[in-house]
This record gives structure tokens, C-alpha cells and sequence, in this order.
């Protein structure tokens, strides 16, 4: 058994033990149910909860959550067209977010899948300086998808 304070009380029968905790108006805890004997503590176990969610709550403030961003792109886009969509691609990977490059194949489209993969390794080939390419062109379906993650920031010196 340990006590509030931290001090090690030694090994004693239940029924002690709780008498301690109920005298000091305290719970009895156990901290080690699966040693031998069962490690308990006197503790106040309700504010023993709080702080464990406030930690908790604090610990979810600081996690960043990161986005998947969706770009999606046809096989007869235009240059300007396509300048646009990296420039958008661009403000994604520089805000930390993964990209997830689509290109939807329509028809006889099907047909051409090297024409895509092309097109693909141009507009990849335009964001290398702002993220790595995380899984490269695969067809999925009627789509060629490939995904990007943002590169880490460069320290300022």
C-alpha cells in the first residue's frame, strides 16, 4: 500500500488498508491489480480524474490535425488550367495538408492511360519543390490517383 503522500505503507490485509482511506477521507485505488499482492493507494481519486482530462484535453490541443486535399484533373485540362490547379496544389502542401491527385478517365479516355500517367508526372514534377510524392500513379478504377505529403518546413537560421 502507498500512501497520498507517496510513502510505502507495506503490505497489510484489505480491510486495514480501507480503514486508513476512509479515515484520512480518501479512496483506497488499486494501482497494480495484476501484481502480487495488488498494489493500492490513498488518493482523492475525483481530482484524480480531473487532472488526468486535463491533461488529456491539453495534449489534444497541441496534436495538429492533418487534411487530405483532393485535386482533380481530366485528361484534356488546358495549361492555364492546369497552372491554376497547381497554384491551388500548392497553398495545400505549404498549409502542411496531404494532396490527393485524381485524374478521372470518361469513354474512349480508358483507352489512353500512358497520356495520364504523362500528365500526372508534369504536375507532380511542378510541386517537388513543396512535397514528396507519399504513393505514386496507379489506376483505381476509372481513375488515376496518386497522394503527396507536404515537406517539413526549412529552418529559419
Amino acid at each position: 500500500m502507498i500512501d497520498s503522500d507517496g510513502t510505502q505503507l507495506g503490505i497489510m490485509p484489505l480491510a486495514a488498508a480501507q480503514k486508513i482511506a476512509v479515515d484520512r477521507n480518501l479512496d483506497l485505488v488499486k494501482i497494480a491489480p495484476q501484481a502480487t499482492p495488488p498494489v493500492c493507494r490513498v488518493m482523492d481519486y475525483g481530482k484524480y480524474r480531473f487532472e488526468e482530462s486535463k491533461r488529456e484535453r491539453e495534449a489534444r490541443k497541441n496534436q495538429k490535425t492533418i487534411e487530405v486535399k483532393e485535386i482533380r484533373l481530366s485528361l484534356n485540362i488546358d495549361t492555364h488550367d492546369l497552372e491554376v490547379k497547381a497554384k491551388n496544389a500548392k497553398k495545400f502542401l505549404a498549409a502542411g495538408n496531404k494532396l490527393k491527385i485524381a485524374i478521372r478517365f470518361r469513354g474512349r479516355e480508358m483507352a489512353y492511360p500512358q497520356i495520364g500517367r504523362d500528365l500526372m508526372n508534369k504536375f507532380v514534377g511542378s510541386l517537388s519543390e513543396y512535397g514528396t510524392v507519399d504513393k505514386p500513379p496507379k489506376m483505381e478504377g476509372r481513375s488515376m490517383v496518386s497522394i503527396m505529403t507536404a515537406k517539413p518546413a526549412k529552418p529559419v537560421k
